[in-house]
């Protein structure tokens, strides 16, 4: 019975969860594909997106702690370097982060239904299997942070098969970028995203406190590329500093399978 309600109680929060994510898209859905038209109007775009984001985080009724460890410098643009370890991880980053931010994200979000083309007009996507794409995505980036408008780049690329216990290698692109414009990065951590709604085949949704640590920015100032690899070293140092090791792995999927019995241990001989 206790496994029952479990199993219920997780498909019913799951439904909660998943309302509260489309909603209000649907709802702002006609707007948004007005804002994304024109470049003009992206700021406000983008400001749409933060409140959805803050309204379904809030919805979903988790707690959710945002600690700044460090001022961003006034009227600088920065760039954000976070772990990346789940679907929210986005939507939390535009919730504690002010601003008019951009984002880099992979190529394949564009091609999803509906918010796909507003994110490909919006905001930076790459394929990071074509040096073309590549290529494009950093003169775009660079463009951003040269306009003032700060950026984030998730530096492992790809979401981590082991979130909250092991970094993906960090890409060159973000720390090349750093350096050549002089903008200071700033490390996030999120060690408990993957938890709530980790990176599985269908939807996975359980109810689990979240947590966003903004670190201190670190000066890129005078640096040449050939301090890139410990300036890899330092922001993976400092993002898997606040993992939280009890947080380590996917949560197992609820399920109404009986557990397997202990095999019968063969009887002492006389």
């Amino acid at each position: 019975m206790r496994r029952l309600l479990r199993f219920i109680g997780h498909r019913l929060y799951t439904t909660w969860a998943t309302f509260w994510f489309v909603f209000p898209f649907v709802v702002t859905y006609p707007l948004q594909v007005l804002l994304s038209r024109q470049p003009r109007w992206h700021r406000y775009l983008h400001g749409l997106n933060r409140w959805w984001s803050m309204l379904f985080i809030r919805m979903w009724g988790v707690p959710v702690s945002v600690e700044i460890r460090g001022r961003v410098p006034a009227g600088q643009p920065v760039l954000y370097v976070p772990n990346h370890s789940s679907y929210i991880d986005i939507p939390l980053l535009f919730k504690a982060i002010p601003g008019h931010l951009n984002i880099m994200g992979k190529s394949s979000l564009a091609k999803t239904p509906l918010w796909g083309p507003i994110f490909g007009r919006v905001y930076i996507t790459v394929d990071r299997a074509s040096a073309v794409s590549r290529g494009r995505s950093l003169v775009q980036a660079r463009q951003t942070l040269e306009a003032g408008r700060s950026l984030i780049i998730f530096p492992e690329g790809a979401i981590a098969p082991k979130p909250s216990e092991e970094l993906l290698p960090f890409k060159d692109g973000p720390f090349q970028l750093a350096i050549a414009t002089g903008v200071p990065l700033v490390p996030v951590t999120m060690p408990y995203n993957h938890r709530f709604m980790p990176d599985v085949k269908g939807l996975r949704v359980r109810f689990s406190k979240l947590r966003i640590v903004i670190h201190e920015p670190i000066p890129t100032t005078g640096l040449t590329l050939a301090d890139i690899p410990a300036l890899k070293e330092r922001v993976a140092r400092i993002i898997a500093s606040e993992f939280d090791p009890a947080a380590a792995g996917i949560p197992p999927a609820s399920t109404l399978r009986a557990q397997p019995r202990p095999a019968a241990q063969p009887a002492a001989k006389a």
